[in-house]
């Protein structure tokens, strides 16, 4: 026999309105998990040190959708599988998604549209890109009372395939597809840096600047810091080495 659950969740109020979920059924929605990242942006404050980063240059008497709202309905829906701007058609009315987004879930109160979107994307500028990838290293270094002796830093590059004809993306010989070629930079499961590449290139391309620019920022944090760069043999290269052989307490370890 099926057991019916009737008991109800609540999470953190929006607003004057309080938020529960329940199964009395009104306007449904499939992608309930928003809430989670919610309530554990509510905890890290990331989109706020994101909307703080990107300057919005619009008229303030002409604005309809705030900075932070945009880029919560932008980033939650990615999260949920929403990469696609045509996606925001439907999902700019998505009840669990306002909520998320700090807006009243109501279908008369429609989010962004994909055009809207499209242009919040197309004016973050490389300056700006520069102070979110801050963001993700001081999201690493905050958690911590006190300096750590040692870090390792992880670095990789993969495919990041895409089916279109995206200014950037070229055929793979490895991957076998039409991809890009992002960096990626971890510190155990914290990440450091993304770093999105055209696929035409050597995979260690850029590899020193993204490590001296860590390197720098992390040591005015924690000035006696031991770093260890690893990375396969794809990152061997003299340049990487020889800046690496100048530095003090700067170490690096190839994996096959």
């Amino acid at each position: 026999m099926t057991e019916c659950n009737t008991n109800t969740m609540e999470f953190t109020a929006t607003g004057r309105r309080k938020l529960v979920a329940d199964f009395a059924g009104g306007r449904l929605t499939s992608d309930a998990g928003v809430l989670l990242l919610r309530e554990m942006n509510r905890q890290l404050g990331l989109l706020d040190a994101i909307d703080a980063a990107i300057p919005d240059p619009r008229e303030p008497s002409s604005i309809v959708h705030s900075q932070r709202t945009m880029l919560a309905q932008r980033i939650f829906s990615i999260a949920l599988g929403y990469e696609d701007l045509n996606d925001q058609h439907t999902m700019r009315i998505d009840p669990a998604l306002q909520v998320a987004a700090g807006v009243a879930p109501e279908e008369a109160q429609a989010m962004a549209s994909p055009p809207t979107l499209c242009r919040l994307e197309n004016r973050i500028t490389r300056q700006t890109n520069v102070g979110l990838s801050k963001i993700l290293v001081d999201q690493f270094i905050a958690p911590h009372k006190t300096p750590p002796e040692e870090i390792v830093l992880d670095f990789d590059a993969t495919d990041d395939p895409v089916h279109g004809t995206q200014v950037g993306r070229f055929f793979h010989g490895y991957y076998r597809c039409y991809c890009f070629l992002p960096l990626y930079v971890f510190c155990g499961d914290q990440p450091l840096d993304a770093y999105l590449r055209p696929s035409k290139i050597d995979g260690a391309k850029h590899a020193r600047a993204i490590l001296k620019l860590l390197v720098r920022y992390l040591r005015k944090h924690w000035p006696e810091v031991k770093v260890t760069l690893r990375g396969d043999g794809g990152f061997a290269r003299w340049w990487l080495m020889r800046w690496c052989d100048k530095k003090p307490s700067l170490l690096r370890a190839w994996t096959a």
